[in-house]
């Protein structure tokens, strides 16, 4: 499975352009990115305009300390186990708060929870 599909990668980068501006923005989170078997989620935003294989959102390797951060889409692909790749993307994931919001809120519990 593509962790990020053309419509995907068409907002992130929207997303991207609006952050490059330096204009004031909160996006929800587009895509919603884990690894079932290690509990590491990534909820993204935006991609890099100029180095689009750069995403930032809230990440989280399921240590308990989730952070706002950039991540390298092709170190997420990259990574596989036995059974073959590890990252899968959330099909039925919608966003319902800003990212602002989904940060606060995985403070507490010490994890993201979306």
């Amino acid at each position: 499975m593509k962790l990020l599909t053309n419509a995907h990668i068409a907002e992130l980068l929207a997303n991207g352009a609006v952050a490059a501006r330096g204009e004031d923005h909160d996006p929800k989170p587009v895509v919603k990115l884990f690894t079932p078997v290690s509990n590491a989620t990534w909820l993204l935003t935006e991609l890099d305009p100029v180095d689009p294989g750069l995403a930032f959102g809230l990440c989280d390797l399921g240590l308990g300390c989730p952070e706002l951060g950039y991540v390298r889409i092709s170190e997420l692909q990259s990574v596989r186990g036995h059974l073959g790749p590890l990252g899968e993307r959330d099909l039925h994931f919608a966003a319902d708060r800003t990212l602002s919001e989904y940060a606060a809120a995985a403070r507490y519990p010490g994890g993201i929870r979306a």
